[in-house]
């Protein structure tokens, strides 16, 4: 199964507001970066977008190690908050529904296919990649004021 490295980042300016999201894909020498936005969007729905769209551009199911800046991503994943979401209809608790249940939907597809470990990073730290897809994401977001 190919090892493949995944950073990833959204941002919005305004939430809601215009968003962009930006992945790196990294597998042995190969590198790909991927972008883009929405007019109209949030925070964490770009945060989600670019772990979803970096791992549908995978053609073979891979061993995917995913380094995100967002805790609602990565714990959500980590803690199984997502699963229980959706076995309780995508709800949170007996009167809030969760947030973006179909964006949800699909990453939690996505895992069956792909054997996925996430990772927290630091935002604006000192990971490049991080900081790549943070200046990726906003110059897609800028695209939409």
């Amino acid at each position: 199964m190919k090892e493949v490295t995944v950073w990833t980042d959204g941002a919005c300016s305004g939430n809601p507001g215009p968003g962009g999201w930006a992945a790196i894909l990294r597998c042995g020498d190969a590198e790909k970066e991927l972008h883009g936005g929405e007019a109209l969007t949030t925070n964490n729905r770009m945060e989600l977008t670019g772990v979803i769209r970096a791992l549908e551009a995978l053609k073979v199911p891979c061993a995917v190690t995913i380094h995100s800046d967002s805790k609602y991503v990565v714990d959500a994943m980590t803690q199984g908050w997502a699963w229980g979401w959706k076995k309780k209809g995508w709800m949170r608790t007996k009167t809030e529904p969760a947030k973006n249940p179909e964006l949800w939907e699909r990453l939690l597809e996505l895992s069956r296919v792909h054997q996925l470990t996430f990772h927290w990073v630091k935002g604006h730290a000192d990971c490049p990649e991080n900081q790549r897809c943070d200046q990726l994401a906003v110059s897609e977001s800028m695209k939409y004021k």
